[in-house]
């Protein structure tokens, strides 16, 4: 096997993922609300979901990796943690959502490009108590921004889109 350079090992993503959760918020300050499929909308993001309808945005989606969950327990002496606490629109296992910088990736019928990390807010300190905040750095997740709508529901296939086969 020949050997890879840096930015060949970057883009070699051969691994699969998988909604395990999926959630938005209806308003701010309120609870999330747990779903087993949603609505995606171009521009919007998840029907229901307070930051729908700002298309400049990049923000529209939120993914956080299920693996990441225990690992803020962790932190937190906790022996798990309810993903509706870390606010984030869907929770995927399986997959380094790192890797999706600067790609676009399908997750049921729906396309979405990485747009950033998703640092933590002042509220995981009050959410999840103290050291709350810094138990999630690092771990924040990531933002997105809808490419081509559709639906997800729990149990899909996240996959990147190999650039090559993408028409542009």
């Amino acid at each position: 096997m020949s050997r890879m350079n840096l930015k060949e090992l970057m883009r070699c993503l051969p691994q699969h993922g998988q909604v395990a959760w999926i959630g938005v918020r209806p308003e701010r300050g309120q609870p999330m609300v747990r779903f087993d499929s949603a609505a995606v909308e171009v521009g919007k993001g998840l029907a229901g979901d307070r930051f729908k309808g700002r298309p400049e945005s990049k923000r529209q989606v939120t993914l956080i990796q299920a693996e990441h969950l225990q690992a803020i327990a962790s932190m937190l002496h906790r022996d798990d943690l309810p993903p509706d606490l870390l606010r984030r629109n869907l929770v995927v296992s399986g997959l380094n959502l790192l890797a999706l910088k600067e790609r676009q990736f399908r997750v049921g019928q729906v396309v979405l490009e990485m747009t950033g990390l998703c640092h933590p807010c002042s509220k995981m300190e009050t959410i999840l108590g103290p050291g709350g905040y810094n138990a999630m750095r690092g771990y924040g997740g990531i933002t997105a921004r809808v490419i081509e709508g559709g639906s997800i529901q729990q149990g899909d296939e996240v996959s990147v889109i190999d650039s090559k086969s993408r028409s542009d």
